[in-house]
């Protein structure tokens, strides 16, 4: 999988916590909504990286312990928001590769994205820039 990177340290930092259950990604969604938004993204790009954002929710519920939260980091800059969602896995859980079409629906919604998982903890990273018009 891709190194992550850490985010300037004069980036905005949001960081959101919810338990790594379905029915909560709404909550997930509409924050990212609302920092696309601060950010003035056009609203095609808000929907992409909201979809996006649940797609690697739903990458990594699917290798989560139970009762595991979803630690949600949101980095704003200028121009970019960078998401980190990170949960505890299973034992041996591993990530779709990134040939599956789970990281294909990523990296075509975002700029770029990126995973890293440990024996303990799963991460993925999505960043994407605003368009300029």
């Amino acid at each position: 999988m891709t190194q992550l990177t850490e985010p300037d340290v004069g980036d905005d930092v949001v960081l959101l916590t919810v338990p790594a259950d379905g029915g909560y990604l709404g909550v997930l969604r509409t924050a990212t909504a609302g920092l696309a938004a601060r950010l003035h993204f056009a609203l095609d790009e808000i929907e992409d990286l909201r979809i996006a954002v649940d797609e690697a929710c739903a990458m990594l519920l699917a290798i989560a312990t139970r009762n595991a939260e979803l630690e949600c980091r949101f980095a704003v800059t200028d121009d970019a928001l960078t998401v980190e969602v990170t949960v505890a896995t299973v034992r041996g859980a591993r990530l779709p590769s990134e040939s599956s079409f789970a990281w294909k629906v990523l990296t075509a919604l975002t700029t770029s994205a990126a995973a890293e998982a440990t024996g303990r903890h799963a991460t993925i990273r999505l960043l994407t820039r605003r368009t300029e018009f």
